[in-house]
């Protein structure tokens, strides 16, 4: 197992294994996030709200992006088994 964990992306099903687990992590993140800035806009903590809502944001694009990645991942996953008549 460790070995595994030294080498994530030696194929593209281990690669696409792992955007999966951090498509999960970003979701977890955003979730603490949302309950944060309720917190904070009940306390009617300003700055507070503008830098949650910031990392709320920023977290959306990483989230995109990372869906973004795990279809290219699948996309070339599935042009390999075409190619090598893996089907």
């Amino acid at each position: 197992m460790s070995e595994e964990i030294a080498r994530p992306f030696d194929s593209l099903d281990s690669a696409l294994e792992y955007m999966t687990l951090l498509g999960e992590s970003i979701d977890e993140a955003m979730a603490e996030v949302q309950r944060d800035l309720a917190t904070a806009r009940g306390h009617e903590e300003l700055r507070t709200v503008q830098a949650l809502e910031l990392a709320q944001f920023k977290m959306k694009q990483l989230s995109t992006y990372v869906q973004r990645s795990q279809r290219a991942l699948n996309d070339l996953r599935t042009l390999r088994r075409l190619l090598l008549e893996e089907r």
